[in-house]
């Protein structure tokens, strides 16, 4: 490694910002970030979007200014780990690196059933969501596919900012089955408030322009199709050779750094990062922070000439909005099962926008918050 290390950060989503603006401001090392726009995307926010919510446009050169972070606005095309450098859609200049940093987060998986990329809009994808509040001006039924917590949050939004719409919610298990039993009943009662049909053990087989086809032969109909269910992952690990899990998600140590390559490390959703006991931490902007954080301390400790401590990780937790002033928050274990009491209506309503504001605002001016919250050893 050369005297001030060049350190290259593929993603500016949540993770990838929170490290590249560490890394900048507590090393000596050139920082360059390569993202394929030149805003900051709060996906978390975009099921607001879609229930024609405003949220704040944040450019990316003004979230880096002042940092002395060097910005590519650009695709990452190839990583080539032999000359260590990463190759632009655009054609231009390769960006060397002597330490990489992955953090290209996760998208919606829109092959997995036919139909789904021509006829349903994404709601991870930020312009699907925009297309979607567009639709909805016009739109009596709108079907949301996928029950998980981007589910509940798209379908409840819709269905409380649109009253006068069907909205239908499609799960392939029972509604809230990762829940406690009082977290089911909750949910239950709070989507039978706001009106929401809900289709449990339902497997979609195709999407069309009317709606959706079960794979029992049944057709749900629908003026427009919120596709919630599924996500994948960049292939330019597993294409430049990188140890990546089934998936395609970067196998990764306690520390964030590649099994196969370490000067590569790998954070957010595009890694498969293991707590101490070997459980994969879920994808998520929480687990994504405690990652850059411990991969930031992994890297400043490998260049001090010091072994840095594990991420450490005990208990995880889902926070759901169902609603402007409602909401559920469940305590799980690590491998998503519940645990503890489980806390709902206006006050955790209150406490995810406490959340939004601080992974959407504070930590991304002010990092150093995030490393409050990540413990290693």
């Amino acid at each position: 490694m050369t005297t001030t290390p060049r350190i290259a950060v593929l993603g500016a989503g949540y993770t990838g910002v929170t490290a590249a603006k560490l890394l900048a401001k507590r090393t000596g090392a050139t920082v360059t970030v390569v993202n394929d726009r030149d805003r900051f995307v709060e996906r978390m926010r975009n099921h607001q979007v879609a229930s024609g919510r405003q949220v704040r446009h944040m450019p990316l050169p003004d979230l880096f200014k002042g940092t002395g972070v060097r910005l590519i606005i650009d695709g990452a095309t190839r990583i080539d780990t032999e000359e260590r450098r990463v190759e632009l859609a655009s054609g231009a200049e390769p960006v060397g690196y002597d330490i990489l940093i992955c953090a290209l987060g996760s998208h919606a998986d829109l092959t997995a059933v036919p139909g789904v990329a021509e006829h349903a809009y994404a709601i991870a994808v930020a312009e699907q969501a925009g297309q979607l509040r567009d639709r909805m001006r016009t739109a009596a039924t709108v079907a949301v596919v996928g029950a998980g917590p981007t589910g509940l949050e798209t379908a409840t939004a819709l269905a409380e900012t649109h009253p006068d719409r069907t909205v239908r919610l499609i799960t392939n298990g029972a509604l809230g089955e990762t829940l406690s039993e009082r977290g089911r009943e909750y949910l239950h009662g709070a989507v039978s408030r706001l009106g929401i049909q809900v289709l449990e053990h339902a497997v979609v087989a195709n999407v069309d322009a009317e709606g959706l086809l079960l794979d029992n032969g049944t057709h749900v109909a629908a003026d427009a199709v919120a596709w919630t269910a599924g996500f994948t992952v960049s292939d330019l690990a597993r294409e430049a050779g990188l140890a990546v899990d089934d998936g395609g998600r970067m196998l990764v140590d306690g520390t964030l750094r590649s099994e196969s390559h370490p000067d590569v490390y790998g954070i957010g959703d595009a890694a498969a990062a293991h707590t101490q006991d070997g459980q994969v931490l879920r994808m998520g902007c929480g687990p994504g922070g405690l990652a850059a954080a411990c991969a930031f301390k992994a890297i400043t400790a490998r260049m001090a000439g010091r072994e840095p401590k594990p991420l450490r990780v005990k208990s995880d937790a889902l926070c759901i909005s169902l609603g402007e002033w409602d909401g559920l928050l469940q305590p799980t274990e690590l491998d998503g099962s519940p645990r503890g009491r489980v806390r709902t209506g206006r006050s955790v309503a209150m406490v995810k926008k406490a959340v939004l504001r601080a992974t959407g605002w504070y930590n991304l001016r002010y990092p150093t918050l995030v490393l409050a919250g990540a413990r290693q050893g």
